[in-house]
């Protein structure tokens, strides 16, 4: 079958591989849409520090973000789950530690990544296999695009339902990215009034076609009191920001991370009474996000560029955004026939 790998640093190319097979416990999924995002890239360059830690080794196979249809199944997986239409978690746990057995699978020392982590070979490929206990079935209502961007969109519901927010609240998304977006989509379907702080005005620019009229910049952010702030950037100054922003008692999320290590002064953590809250991974957060795709409360594909061809992905990978894309910032790859 057809893969994306990364041979090394900078270096990527379309190879034919071995077709997975599917172990007792485990499906192949034939996957029709899966999306690239910043982990990637950092795959693609080098600079992703699994590499320095031992937990990912050249060449990889990337695609954690991804959709498609159940072909096969192992020993021990009810057949109803052939021909379904699934996405499935990226953070696969041993299933016996201490954390798997309380629900914290997605934390667990030894877990698998999908195609992040050695071992579990990613989904930018014609099929993929996965343990059955990872998916989640797709509705008709929640099309192959909106599927596609179910991972994403988990941690941005994580990080909105971490925000503890009420009607009327007034929340700042820190970092105006596909997963910041993400942020406001799910704020303000909360009934939050939503403000967007970034950079590039390219990206403020799209933030305001899609409906948010309040976009800043930090020399332009008015002096508001913000009862929640969801930092989803990947400014290494950023983090110390949002709890000197965030009103006290309230709650600052940190989903963003920062090339390198971020430090906020735990003294103004405790005098303001601030709840901080991390999100790693959009695991606890996939059913309620189809659910709320399907329900139409929010709507990602917006977010969408453009959609290529596998064979197109390493000229875009080594190249950047092509002239032919649209605005948003989130880039799909259409595999099945």
């Amino acid at each position: 079958m057809r893969a994306l790998v990364i041979t090394g640093p900078h270096r990527a190319e379309v190879q034919d591989v071995a077709p997975p097979t599917a172990a007792p416990g485990e499906v192949v999924v034939d996957v029709k849409r899966a999306g690239i995002c910043g982990t990637d890239i950092e795959l693609f360059t080098g600079e992703m520090a699994y590499y320095h830690s031992g937990h990912t080794t050249f060449p990889v196979r990337i695609g954690h973000e991804w959709m498609g249809v159940v072909s096969r199944i192992g020993d021990g997986v009810d057949a109803s789950w052939l021909g379904a239409r699934v996405t499935g978690d990226t953070m696969l746990g041993c299933g016996e530690c201490r954390r798997c057995r309380s629900g914290l699978q997605h934390v667990c020392e030894t877990r698998g990544e999908l195609g992040i982590r050695d071992g579990r070979p990613g989904a930018l490929a014609e099929q993929v296999a996965v343990p059955v206990t990872s998916l989640h079935r797709l509705p008709d209502t929640v099309d192959d695009a909106m599927s596609a961007m179910v991972e994403p969109g988990g941690n941005a519901y994580r990080s909105v339902e971490a925000a503890n927010l009420r009607p009327g609240d007034r929340c700042l998304v820190l970092g105006p990215g596909t997963i910041g977006l993400l942020c406001g989509l799910f704020a303000r379907a909360a009934g939050a009034e939503v403000h967007l702080l970034g950079r590039s005005e390219r990206s403020l620019a799209f933030a305001r076609t899609i409906g948010f009229d309040n976009v800043w910049t930090e020399e332009t952010l008015p002096d508001l009191p913000w009862d929640a702030v969801i930092e989803a950037s990947n400014a290494q100054h950023l983090p110390a920001k949002a709890l000197e922003l965030v009103e006290p008692g309230r709650r600052v999320v940190y989903v963003g991370l920062a090339g390198s290590a971020s430090l906020i002064d735990t003294r103004e953590l405790a005098l303001k009474d601030v709840t901080a809250v991390g999100v790693l991974s959009a695991s606890p957060g996939l059913a309620g996000t189809i659910n709320a795709y399907a329900a139409g409360g929010v709507d990602p594909r917006p977010l969408i560029a453009a959609t290529v061809s596998l064979e197109e992905l390493p000229r875009i990978l080594a190249e950047g955004r092509p002239d032919t894309a649209g605005p948003g910032p989130k880039f799909h790859v259409a595999i099945g026939r």
